[in-house]
């Protein structure tokens, strides 16, 4: 059996997966994968994710630089959620020019940002 068959996917042929920075274990972002971005993901030690808005592979990193080298890719024990440990290049996962995705926490009652721009993103993506 192939491991891809081994994965849970949804109906739409996703799994959700969780890109974890290695050292610290800081979920920086979460984002889809078909079976081709998770086999690519595998073959090429980077992370290449599903776009649902774009329909298309994505390569994290493409237009930003801000790639994910993948250490480790692990199935949870229901099969249906993927972990990737990975190394984020140039320290910023997020489209906002944050470390992490994650930067808003709900701090009585409201969402409040907790983590600072790194980099604006007009100077990462220059559009």
């Amino acid at each position: 059996m192939n491991w891809l068959d081994e994965i849970r996917w949804t109906a739409d042929g996703l799994v959700p997966v969780i890109a974890q920075q290695a050292g610290n274990g800081r979920v920086l972002m979460f984002a889809w994968m078909n079976r081709e971005s998770l086999a690519l993901t595998a073959q090429e030690g980077y992370a290449v994710y599903w776009s649902r808005s774009r329909g298309k592979l994505w390569r994290k990193g493409e237009e930003s630089g801000h790639r994910q080298k993948v250490l480790s890719i692990q199935l949870d024990c229901d099969e249906d959620v993927v972990l990737l440990e990975i190394d984020q290049e140039g320290g910023i996962a997020c489209h906002t020019g944050r470390e992490s995705c994650f930067y808003r926490r709900l701090i009585d009652g409201q969402w409040q940002v907790v983590d600072a721009v790194l980099k604006n993103p007009e100077l990462i993506y220059k559009k």
